[in-house]
């Protein structure tokens, strides 16, 4: 691998981490079934929480209220390995955090395991860690691939809070359709570090989706001149901190977005974690003990402007994200039956249900 002088050098530091990620080679493994346990709390905000709202006004000039989107619901749980997370999830439900933090251990398992990776990691030259550690603030180049696999799994959490705004009915399809529109590199671009961290710790993100005509989403253009100048404003208040070696005039690009020999590192990572998200879904199922106890018969609603396909998939994948199984639904009668454990599941799958666009008239248990 070719590094710089040793000083602060992104375009070589870009190099560097190429040469490593590029070693990556082991198959991703998805592993078995799982059944994760989820707690979820409704945010009561008007559009935001009480906290949402001041971090906005003390933190993100000049965005406004209106250009800010919440999650719905607090989630929390203990992922695969027992280790306890907390997020947020908008119109997928809670299917789309939880699915993505698995997707993030199996990238990393699969990283540690990659002896090629490791070696190439180990064989790095002083040069190329002087400038590692000249122009990163992780210097080791395979922590800067679990840093990226985690921002891209937090990327596609709180995009979904937006689902609504997408053609995207499904947390796989719209995990596909914000790799195909390019969504993830306009993240790596356009956003702050710290804003895209800090604001997914709240449960909010300060951007607008717009359908195109060729399926895919973009921002708007309002999102994008908001997030440059919080970019902007954010450098400038760390220059003299961690970007004080940053030439005069020059803004922080991510090395994984700059092309090296014409290529970028991006894309290809982006790409196996969505294929890696999309496969667990079918691998692991959300719900909760007390719901597991308590489900004992069905109820039928009906659901008068369920009228194709693209309906009743749109209704299934609402109340699977909430962890409910939904028994039989016919395009006919438009009738659905579905198990709801508790009066609060139910009551909270029907508003989300109603949120979609649809009608909801309960009828009876089975």
């Amino acid at each position: 691998m070719l590094a710089g002088s040793g000083g602060y050098d992104r375009a070589a530091a870009a190099r560097v981490l190429a040469g490593v990620a590029g070693a990556f080679s082991t198959a991703v493994s998805l592993g078995a079934s799982r059944r994760i346990e989820v707690e979820l709390t409704p945010l009561a905000g008007d559009p935001l929480t009480a906290l949402q709202l001041e971090y906005l006004t003390t933190r993100m000039v000049p965005c406004r209220p209106e250009q800010v989107t919440s999650a719905e619901y607090a989630v929390s749980w203990r992922d695969s390995t027992g280790v306890t997370n907390v997020g947020h999830c908008g119109p997928l439900g809670a299917v789309v955090p939880v699915v993505a933090r698995e997707a993030t251990l199996a990238l990393w398992q699969a990283i540690a395991a990659d002896s090629d990776v490791v070696r190439a990691a180990g064989e790095l030259s002083d040069q190329e860690r002087s400038v590692m550690a000249a122009t990163t603030t992780d210097k080791d180049p395979v922590e800067i691939l679990r840093v990226g696999v985690d921002t891209t799994a937090r990327a596609l959490v709180q995009h979904a809070y937006l689902a609504d705004q997408t053609p995207y009915r499904s947390a796989g399809e719209f995990a596909r359709g914000l790799r195909d529109s390019g969504i993830f590199a306009v993240v790596a671009n356009t956003w702050f570090w710290g804003l895209q961290s800090s604001t997914y710790r709240r449960g909010m993100i300060p951007a607008r989706l717009v359908p195109q005509e060729d399926g895919t989403v973009r921002y708007a253009a309002e999102t994008v001149a908001i997030l440059r100048s919080m970019k902007e404003q954010a450098i400038a208040d760390a220059h003299e901190q961690q970007y004080a070696l940053l030439p005069a005039g020059e803004q922080p690009r991510c090395l994984a977005n700059m092309a090296v020999d014409g290529v970028r590192l991006l894309p290809g990572l982006v790409d196996v974690f969505v294929e890696t998200f999309v496969g667990l879904l079918d691998l692991v199922r959300i719900g909760s003990e007390a719901a597991e106890m308590e489900a004992d018969m069905d109820e039928v609603f009906e659901v008068p402007d369920m009228t194709c396909s693209h309906c009743t998939n749109t209704i299934t994948g609402v109340l699977e994200s909430l962890g409910v199984r939904v028994t039989s639904i016919d395009l006919d009668t438009k009738q659905v039956a579905a198990t709801f454990p508790t009066e609060d599941l139910r009551a909270q799958s029907f508003e989300a249900i109603r949120g979609r666009g649809y009608t909801v008239v309960p009828l009876k248990a089975v």
